[in-house]
């Protein structure tokens, strides 16, 4: 699978680093995942889930948190709150960039922070905690023997899993204003819980208190025999296995592996394209012979921005049929054609400002295509190479008269 490197600042303007794991086809759902408290986008479950993920066809993004891993910034200066503020980063990174995501997987201390960070992310469908205390006032216990110490100077060295973290009061202080589970109540996203009955690092007492603070819909699903860390490779993959089949309950997506797999994935005829629904919302699969492709809308007009929007595949369609036909017409006549590359966008425009229209009355359609070509072209070359990508069967078709025939069942 694709693993894309990502970098984005956090509210101090330090860059955080993260690593978006891509399906190889298509992307159903866009997810974020948060670490275990001192750990990284690396430790083992974060890297065997997310991966696992992908191959269902969910991208995730993992990140490193201010301070640690190889993400810029002091762990001794930050907290739980920042955490949750590096979430936010995160997300907003994921919608500028590819898709703002649906669902929140949070491992241990992680698994606290995206119960808490869910309500500030409006996308966010679905909530995953795996070995997760209910509230982060829970790792408290991991600094009692210096408590005192902390208190008393400020802060202490503290050695957590043999590596050795300076802890302050402040983060004591801002972990003590998240001992309250009423957020979780309030969570108003669908929430799934693992965690493991032998746990030693959480108790699943904790992820009884999830449990009952949350409403439905919510579901527990036991790790028996897993520790803390899913340092078993199968126990990371069981998890990806269950998170991507009750994610389609909500999300609507679909496993492109059991499709191919099981041979459900439906037969179209050269020349044919299907469209079936992916969800109730504008998300659409679509069919070719040998491929498959979605469509959406933009989160701005109610999608959830999974795919182009269908004039955006119309543009696609016009732009490659020129860009073939240019390509094949400069091969045939050994035209010194190095690259051609063409930008196109639509809008509509009143009748009565088209000087070229026929239309007088309402609006008009208007494609415009700027065609770049590379090389050592003359200029008569080059008018010769536009005249002949306006004639490209696609460019034919939406010229001249259009028959559209439709009838339903």
């Amino acid at each position: 699978m694709p693993r894309i490197k990502a970098t984005f600042a956090n509210q101090q303007g330090e860059l955080l680093s993260g690593l978006l794991e891509t399906p190889d086809e298509m992307t159903m759902a866009y997810a974020l995942f948060a670490h275990c408290f001192t750990c990284s986008k690396d430790v083992a479950a974060a890297s065997r889930i997310t991966r696992a993920l992908s191959k269902k066809g969910i991208a995730v993004l993992r990140f490193d948190f201010t301070g640690l891993g190889n993400s810029d910034g002091d762990f001794a200066n930050t907290d739980f709150s920042s955490n949750l503020s590096d979430l936010n980063d995160a997300a907003k990174y994921l919608e500028e960039n590819y898709t703002a995501p649906v669902m929140l997987i949070g491992h241990s201390l992680g698994g606290a922070a995206v119960l808490a960070a869910a309500q500030s992310i409006p996308s966010v469908k679905t909530v995953v905690t795996i070995g997760a205390p209910a509230t982060a006032n829970h790792v408290e216990h991991l600094f009692a023997d210096v408590k005192k110490d902390i208190i008393k100077n400020d802060e202490a060295i503290v050695d957590l899993g043999g590596r050795k973290f300076t802890i302050k009061k402040q983060f004591l202080n801002d972990i003590s204003s998240h001992n309250s589970t009423e957020h979780i109540s309030k969570l108003g996203k669908a929430l799934l819980i693992f965690h493991s009955p032998v746990d030693n690092i959480v108790p699943i007492e904790e992820a009884a208190k999830i449990y009952s603070s949350a409403r439905h819909p919510k579901s527990f699903i036991s790790l028996d025999k897993a520790d803390h860390l899913l340092s078993r490779r199968e126990d990371s993959e069981y998890v990806a296995d269950i998170i991507a089949s009750w994610a389609g309950r909500y999300l609507g997506i679909t496993k492109l592996e059991e499709e191919r797999s099981s041979g459900t994935s439906p037969g179209v005829k050269s020349g044919h394209v299907l469209i079936t629904e992916q969800n109730q919302l504008f998300t659409r699969r679509i069919y070719a012979e040998n491929h498959q492709f979605i469509a959406d809308e933009p989160l701005a007009y109610g999608g959830t921005n999974l795919g182009p929007n269908p004039y955006e595949y119309l543009l696609a369609a016009l732009g490659a049929c020129t860009s073939m036909t240019i390509r094949m017409y400069a091969n045939r006549k050994n035209i010194n054609l190095k690259n051609v590359e063409i930008i196109l966008n639509h809008s509509r425009i009143h009748a009565v400002d088209c000087t070229e229209c026929e239309s007088q009355s309402g609006f008009v359609d208007k494609i415009e295509k700027s065609i770049k070509v590379e090389g050592d072209l003359c200029e008569e070359e080059k008018q010769k190479l536009l005249e002949i990508g306006n004639k490209c069967p696609v460019h034919k078709t939406l010229t001249n008269e259009i028959l559209i025939k439709s009838v339903i069942s």
